[in-house]
């Protein structure tokens, strides 16, 4: 695929077929995926790839934790919730899926089945856990880095078939995911991204979320008017 291809046609996938992902297909991802730069090159991420039993471990105790009440323990700072424009934006994708699946704004049930799926990692066969090592830990430059290789893994994916989702949910309990994962404490766990073949017919996967404008993002400084 053309690059631009595969940027423009890119969506995050919410739906997976039950197909396993070949190891060997996983590894190529991120292999090309760790082309992505870093600061002073210092590729400060690692990756924890979870498929099978191990995941569904994951799964159950994130779900279980969350339903009985316990707090979350992301490892990532967090803002709090989002207010203005971010806000907007944020219930706008919310509509786009829940109207997508047919989740009315009263359906308290399907509305909590929904956010279930996301401590689930979707149910996809694959979580790539991404984390950084502890001794960089404080500052944004581990944090920035992460992102980075994480965009370039949903893209290499993309390329070769393959459907992802970038997922704190999946995250949310990283006691649990730590311990089933096997990530040793030097590690600080960044975020995960679940990864699969799409399922075509599940009705979200269809949605691509809306982009504000580049005259809105962006500020041309120095340039001659044209």
């Amino acid at each position: 695929m053309e690059y631009d291809d595969v940027v423009r046609g890119r969506r995050s996938i919410r739906g997976y077929q039950a197909k396993p992902v070949p190891k060997a297909l996983v590894r190529e991802v991120i292999e090309m995926a760790m082309r992505a730069p870093s600061s002073f090159n210092t590729q400060p991420w690692n990756f924890y790839v979870v498929s099978g039993e191990p995941l569904n471990r994951i799964r159950a105790g994130n779900t279980e934790r969350i339903l009985a009440g316990v707090p979350e323990s992301r490892e990532f700072r967090s803002h709090g919730a989002y207010a203005g424009i971010h806000r907007d934006r944020q219930i706008e994708v919310a509509k786009q899926l829940f109207g997508a699946m047919g989740i009315a704004r009263d359906d308290k049930d399907g509305r909590q089945d929904w956010v279930l799926r996301g401590f689930r990692q979707f149910d996809a066969p694959v979580s790539i856990v991404v984390t950084y090592d502890r001794s960089i830990f404080g500052g944004d430059y581990g944090p920035f880095d992460c992102g980075g290789v994480a965009n370039a893994i949903v893209n290499a994916a993309w390329s070769r078939g393959l459907g992802c989702v970038i997922n704190s949910q999946g995250i949310m309990q990283s006691p649990v995911v730590r311990e089933h994962a096997n990530i040793p404490e030097d590690q600080v766990i960044m975020t995960c991204i679940a990864m699969g073949y799409p399922d075509d017919s599940f009705p979200a996967n269809a949605v691509v979320s809306l982009r504000k404008p580049v005259d809105e993002a962006a500020t041309f400084i120095g340039f001659d008017e044209e």
